[in-house]
């Protein structure tokens, strides 16, 4: 795993101390700091949840375990934040102000996330969250907050986050292990 760090770089401006953090999480208050970590990813960092595949834990398991464990674990923080941002979505579907503020703002967060969330969504559903949450090294709380403005299913919402974040690590994996094999 540690041929993966100079592939990949995952510091947040100004939270360089989180990534680090979840870089150097060992032992099992490890995965709290993985399971925080992906909690906050869901619904409030502006960043990429790949780093906590760096977290060595060190509980003496093989490879194989731990990065299960660390998979599990962080498809479980983000599925919960993403609960989180789910309900926020649903509060803010009925507070117009807040929605029109966003469609004001410089970067047009609502406009953008809308118009290729509502593609996917209308197309593919909560499988299309799960396939748009799968794709490596791309923020995911747009996808997480539009599809909590247009859908209404908690369990479902979930369910799409936990395996779209299995599938993103997944993915990561297999594309770091095929740059390892060129290499």
């Amino acid at each position: 795993m540690d041929a993966l760090v100079p592939l990949v770089a995952f510091d947040l401006p100004g939270l360089e101390w989180l990534t680090r953090l979840v870089e150097t999480a060992t032992g099992w208050g490890g995965l709290v700091i993985i399971f925080v970590y992906s909690f906050l990813i869901a619904f409030a960092l502006p960043g990429v949840s790949e780093v906590v595949l760096l977290a060595p834990l060190d509980l003496g398991l093989s490879t194989e375990a731990r990065l299960a464990l660390i998979i599990l674990t962080s498809a479980l923080g983000k599925a919960a934040g993403s609960v989180f941002a789910f309900h926020i979505g649903q509060e803010a579907k009925e507070s117009g102000p807040i929605i029109e503020a966003l469609r004001r703002s410089r970067f047009d967060v609502i406009g953008w996330s809308e118009r290729r969330t509502v593609e996917v969504a209308q197309r593919w559903g909560y499988a299309g969250l799960a396939l748009a949450l799968s794709v490596p090294f791309f923020p995911d709380t747009l996808s997480i907050y539009a599809f909590a403005v247009l859908e209404e299913d908690y369990v479902r919402f979930a369910a799409a986050t936990f395996a779209g974040s299995v599938g993103r690590l997944l993915v990561t994996l297999g594309l770091s292990a095929g740059v390892l094999a060129v290499l």
